[in-house]
């Protein structure tokens, strides 16, 4: 294999990154979709496969302009140069495209239209079609060499974004009007941060048709891989007012009447769509009810500034118990025994080593360390602070503690014991018991299936607790609830009685409510402000 078409290294099972190749059914009805079918005259139809790999689509692309050009009597190999192109970055795979085309009995001329290359930094004209499979390559697997270019000359790409972002943006430049463009991929981007510009500008500047989500079908792909995907459908078109959005459980269900209507995303915020709740005007967000949605402290050196025997080597008053992801599991809170070291003072300011002779000797042990961390190289004579302050307030405050990534059912209440970590998002506000009534309905069937609709789920079909979700879910306002019904509510989490938890939260919703108003802060709840 060349070292040009491994750029990107080896996965795990052996085989490149980026190479995941998709199963036949899919490649067919996504040609069907762009409208490729021989029962057209295709000679004059420009299409492009952007990372044709062995070529699955270009095979059937093939075929289907082979059978066009004998119902409508044209010549296949002048229709085949002068508009079929694909790239790939591999020579291995373009070799083994090639020779399957070949197999095909039809002498085409190959050399000119099936290229290897960097299509990313190929030149390339415009398309009536786009469709394809485009590489699955983490930010962290792209070349640095690459990364700076790419940066330069994407402006979609945004924050840590896979690389299929890149092929979005270039394939649907390069989109003749009214042309069609069809990629199957992970979904990440339709939710993640790193797809927000790109859903921004799909959003203003394209029709978007479909997505059809293929998360629960296993079947989509020629072999197993960790992904989620989701086939989306974009014309280089006024944007639309609606879009469909199917969910399948195999792909044996594609071409089936089972998506719905949606209104069309407007912005790069595209969490609406996926909610179906969220235009219930009577249901409120968590920061509407009075609370505060925030994130654990990042310290830039965990294993420096949070430690069990810190009680042995630092002040007393310098520690606050700390409370990670790992500590809450099987359903359990189970305090590790751990310790947070804050080098502040109550007012915010940084303490000042001479005050504090056991904690000076222990961080000055670790000054090497220490100021090698980015913090530090941008406040020299502040070498010893975290990256987050920290307020000893918070650890005093009764708090729901949300681990980012997690299989417990139960959303624990931290009752102001523990200094939550950054793997730990946390909400504050209110007194305890309006936080258990918040963290029963966290748990409720009726609240995580908004979670999952509008996060990425992870492996295990775990969604993310992440604030920027958080923000965006709605349900009833814990302040307003009946009382009988907030009792059923709060006896059904105390006794960790989830079908009971469930139906009350389903009579909670059903109940009649008032149109919502957004509601100010309450005047007890306690601001934590970190940023430096």
């Amino acid at each position: 294999m060349s070292s040009r078409g491994n750029r990107y290294g080896l996965r795990r099972s052996g085989g490149q990154h980026g190479d995941v190749f998709t199963s036949p059914e899919v490649v067919s009805y996504m040609l069907d979709i762009v409208g490729y079918t021989a029962d057209k005259d295709l000679s004059k139809t420009s299409i492009l496969e952007p990372s044709c790999g062995e070529g699955e689509f270009v095979i059937e692309i093939v075929r289907r302009l082979w059978e066009s050009s004998r119902r409508f009597g044209f010549d296949c190999k002048t229709a085949f140069l002068s508009n079929v192109f694909a790239y790939d970055i591999d020579e291995e795979k373009i070799t083994s495209c090639r020779g399957r085309i070949e197999e095909l009995g039809l002498s085409l001329p190959l050399d000119g239209n099936i290229l290897q290359a960097d299509f990313l930094t190929a030149d390339i004209r415009c398309f009536d079609i786009v469709v394809g499979n485009p590489p699955y390559i983490r930010y962290e697997q792209i070349p640095a060499d690459l990364l700076s270019h790419y940066k330069q000359q994407f402006h979609t790409f945004h924050y840590r974004a896979d690389l299929y972002i890149l092929f979005f943006e270039k394939t649907l430049k390069h989109l003749t009007p009214g042309g069609r463009h069809c990629f199957i991929c992970s979904n990440r981007w339709l939710k993640n941060e790193y797809g927000k510009k790109l859903r921004g500008w799909i959003a203003q500047s394209f029709c978007l048709e479909s997505i059809i989500s293929l998360e629960k079908a296993p079947d989509a792909f020629q072999e197993d891989v960790l992904a989620y995907p989701a086939i989306t459908l974009i014309s280089n078109a006024r944007p639309g007012s609606t879009f469909t959005f199917s969910e399948l459980t195999s792909i044996t269900e594609l071409g089936e009447d089972v998506g719905r209507l949606l209104p069309a995303p407007v912005s790069a915020d595209w969490s609406s769509v996926f909610n179906r709740v969220q235009s219930d005007d009577t249901l409120v967000t968590i920061e509407e009810m009075g609370f505060l949605v925030g994130i654990g402290v990042a310290t830039g050196a965990d294993s420096i500034f949070i430690a069990k025997d810190l009680p042995s080597k630092v002040e007393k008053e310098l520690l606050l118990p700390a409370l990670n992801a790992r500590d809450m599991s099987g359903n359990r809170l189970q305090w590790s025994g751990q310790y947070l070291l804050n080098p502040y003072k109550p007012n915010g300011e940084l303490i000042s080593l001479d005050d504090y002779p056991q904690a000076a000797a222990y961080l000055i042990s670790h000054r090497e360390a220490l100021q090698k961390r980015h913090i530090a190289k941008k406040n020299p004579g502040k070498w010893y602070k975290t990256i987050d302050r920290i307020v000893p307030a918070l650890k005093d405050s009764p708090k729901v503690l949300l681990p980012d990534i997690s299989g417990n059912q139960l959303i624990f209440v931290d009752d102001g014991r523990f200094y939550p970590q950054h793997n730990l998002y946390y909400i504050t506000g209110g007194s305890l018991r309006q936080l258990q009534l918040l963290s029963a309905m966290l748990m409720s069937d009726y609240v995580k299936s908004q979670l999952l609709s509008i996060t990425n789920c992870m492996n295990g079909g775990y969604p993310r607790w992440q604030s920027q979700y958080l923000r965006k879910l709605v349900m009833p306002d814990v302040n307003a609830i009946e009382e009988s019904l907030a009792e059923r509510l709060l006896g059904a989490y105390q006794a960790f009685d989830m079908t009971r938890l469930n139906d009350t939260m389903a009579d909670i919703v059903s109940a009649p409510r008032a149109k919502s108003r957004i509601r100010q802060p309450q005047a007890q709840q306690l601001t934590f402000d970190f940023a430096m």
